[in-house]
């Protein structure tokens, strides 16, 4: 079943005569877990607000959960899509992180006691639990990110947009997201990463649609995009590291083709036995 269809989108940003978005067409089903990836420019972000009703389009269709964005209300997708900014200081508000965290679900209509219960939760979940009486804006930018993300998953919606999620974020912090990203897949939700960060895409994401100058110019596993030289050097995107080795070595015959690999003793097994044949 389809969550997000978005079709023949346009859209050009006012006094710009060069549209931002070209003719894009993109279906995301429920449960898919989907990285867009692209130089800066190519539409990611332009494309993501069309999700939550932010943008409106100028030409061509965006349906969400079955509402059609153009007449949907902001308040209306809120209820099935969180969307965590770039920056997050653009959706913090509240004096304090507990109330920040507190506020989709109340507003949402949840009873006091269970409000409470998803405060704690997800505050504990990404370790904001000594930072509940702070105010947000005192934190630093990864921990007003974490409180960001917190406020979305306080009220739990079908579907799950992160722009950037991983900057500012150290290495612990980014495996607790993959978990959270996964835990959500899991459970039939959706989630969208917007991200520059190819080793997040290379270790946790299945699904990667390429955008470049607005329009999108691949959409599949993320085994066959990452390891596409090609398709990566016209799209202005590096290789993460581990896959730059993977067709470093394949280039070399000690490997019969790029490969990505998640199970890095894989990887080794892989590379001993053609070093040895």
């Amino acid at each position: 079943m389809a969550v997000i269809e978005v079709e023949d989108l346009w859209f050009t940003y006012p006094g710009s005569t060069e549209p931002t978005l070209r003719g894009i067409n993109l279906r995301i089903e429920e449960g898919d877990l989907l990285a867009i990836v692209g130089e800066n420019g190519a539409g990611k972000t332009t494309l993501a607000k069309h999700f939550i009703g932010l943008l409106k389009p100028q030409r061509g269709s965006v349906k969400v959960c079955g509402l059609d964005v153009s007449k949907a209300k902001v308040s209306q997708l809120a209820r099935h899509v969180g969307f965590v900014f770039q920056s997050p200081d653009h959706q913090l508000f509240s004096e304090t992180v507990e109330e920040e965290v507190a506020f989709a679900p109340k507003n949402l209509g949840y009873p006091k006691e269970e409000t409470a219960s998803r405060v704690e939760r997800v505050l504990k979940r990404l370790g904001l639990e000594g930072f509940r009486g702070r105010s947000p804006l005192t934190l630093s930018s990864g921990e007003r990110r974490r409180v960001a993300l917190a406020s979305i998953l306080s009220y739990d919606p079908r579907v799950l947009i992160l722009d950037e999620p991983t900057v500012g974020q150290d290495a612990a912090q980014k495996r607790e997201l993959a978990h959270i990203v996964k835990n959500m897949v899991e459970e039939g939700r959706t989630v969208v990463v917007i991200t520059h960060d190819m080793d997040f895409v290379a270790d946790h994401i299945s699904r990667v649609v390429v955008l470049s100058r607005g329009r999108v110019v691949a959409d599949g596993r993320a085994e066959e995009i990452l390891v596409n030289e090609e398709l990566l050097k016209t799209s202005s995107l590096l290789p993460p590291p581990s896959v730059e080795l993977s067709l470093a070595l394949a280039r070399r015959g000690l490997l019969p083709s790029p490969r990505l690999f998640r199970d890095y003793s894989l990887f080794a097994k892989e590379l001993v036995e053609g070093v040895l044949s």
